[in-house]
């Protein structure tokens, strides 16, 4: 379990750095945006994050395993 502005931290660097990637490097980095959006609606709907998962797992962030 993770409190929430990690993961939204995660979320809107991972955008942000694909949004940069995207712009100057190649397009395909877009996909990457997309992808975090998608999880991320995911998320709030079935409660489960793979982020939080991972940084559960290796104890991260303050994070624990559930």
């Amino acid at each position: 379990m993770c409190d929430d502005k990690i993961i939204r931290r995660f979320a809107g660097t991972f955008i942000l750095a694909s949004l940069a990637l995207g712009w100057w490097v190649h397009p395909a980095w877009f996909l990457f945006t997309a992808f975090v959006g998608v999880n991320l609606i995911q998320s709030s709907i079935t409660a489960f994050c793979p982020l939080e998962r991972v940084l559960g797992r290796f104890g991260l962030a303050g994070c624990r395993a559930r």
